[in-house]
C-alpha cells in the first residue's frame, strides 16, 4: 500500500485504496459494485482499478481463456454475461511471488467494458489520476505557428493548458487561425481530463499534406472547458514562436 512519503511519478507498481464506489457495467449487467476499489500505477503515466478478486466479481461470470498465454503468476479469463463474451478481459493475480503487491487482485481491460462508473458519474479512457491536474490559462503572449514556412496561425489571444507531467499544449481562436489550409480528420480520439477531440490535416498550397496535426474539443469536460471549439497544433511537428522565440 501507499505510505505518506510516496510521491508521483510512482515506481510500477503503486497501489492505494480508492474511497470512490466503482460500477463496471458490461452486457446489461453490473458485473463490478464496490466501494473499496484500488487504483494500481503499473506504469507513471495514469493508474487502473484493481478489485479484490473475492467478492467484488461473481466467479459465475468468468471462463478461463483458452487462447491467451497469460504472464507468469496470473490467470487470464473471458468475461461473459449471457450471449457478451469479452475475450481476455480479465486478468487474476495469483502469484505471491512473481507479483506478492497484486496478489489476490483482479483488473478488467477498460474498453472491454460497456461503461465504467465513479459514484454516478461515467468515466472514459482510464480513471484520471488524483496527482493530474489540468489549468487552463487566457495569454496575451504573442504566439505564432508554421509549417515549412507557410503561417497557421497568428495569435495574442492564446489560451495555455498546462497538465501534470506533459508539455504545455496553446489552444487558438479559429479566427486567429488560416482555416483555408486546414481539412476535416475522421481521427478521434479520448482524454478523460479533456473529452473526446477531433481533428484536422493541414494542406499546404503546394498540396502536401500534414495528418492530423491540428485537434480541437466540440464538448471538453468541465475542467477544460475554456478550450471550448479552440485550435491546438501538434507542438512536436509544427514551428512555435512565443513573443518571437523560437520553441524548443
Amino acid at each position: 500500500m501507499a505510505s505518506g512519503y510516496d510521491k508521483p511519478p510512482f515506481k510500477a507498481p503503486h497501489i492505494e485504496d480508492s474511497k470512490k464506489r466503482v460500477r463496471v457495467l458490461f452486457g446489461g449487467k453490473i458485473v463490478v459494485d464496490t466501494y473499496e476499489p484500488k487504483l494500481v500505477w503499473e506504469h507513471p503515466f495514469y493508474p487502473t482499478y484493481f478489485f479484490s478478486s473475492t467478492p467484488d466479481l461473481p466467479e459465475a461470470l468468468l471462463q478461463k481463456s483458452d487462447q491467451a498465454k497469460p504472464e507468469e503468476g496470473t490467470v487470464i479469463y473471458d468475461l461473459v454475461v449471457g450471449d457478451r463474451v469479452a475475450k481476455e478481459a480479465v486478468t487474476m493475480f495469483t502469484s505471491e511471488e512473481k507479483h506478492k503487491e497484486l496478489a489476490g487482485l483482479f483488473k478488467i481491460k477498460f474498453a472491454s467494458a460497456d461503461a465504467w462508473f465513479e459514484e454516478d458519474e461515467r468515466i472514459y479512457v482510464h480513471p484520471k489520476d488524483p496527482y493530474k491536474r489540468i489549468d487552463v490559462l487566457p495569454s496575451s503572449r504573442h504566439v505564432r505557428i508554421e509549417v515549412n514556412g507557410v503561417e497557421l496561425a497568428n495569435t495574442r489571444r492564446p489560451y495555455f493548458l498546462f497538465e501534470t507531467g506533459l508539455r504545455r499544449r496553446t489552444y487558438i481562436p479559429i479566427m486567429d487561425t488560416h482555416m483555408e489550409l486546414l481539412t476535416p480528420s475522421d481521427t478521434t480520439s479520448a482524454c478523460p481530463y479533456k473529452g473526446w477531440a477531433n481533428y484536422y490535416n493541414v494542406q499546404l498550397p503546394n498540396g502536401e499534406v500534414h495528418k492530423d496535426i491540428v485537434w480541437y474539443y466540440r464538448t471538453p469536460t468541465s475542467e477544460s472547458m475554456r478550450i471550448t471549439g479552440l485550435l491546438a497544433f501538434y507542438d512536436e511537428k509544427v514551428t512555435v514562436w512565443v513573443d518571437g522565440k523560437k520553441q524548443e
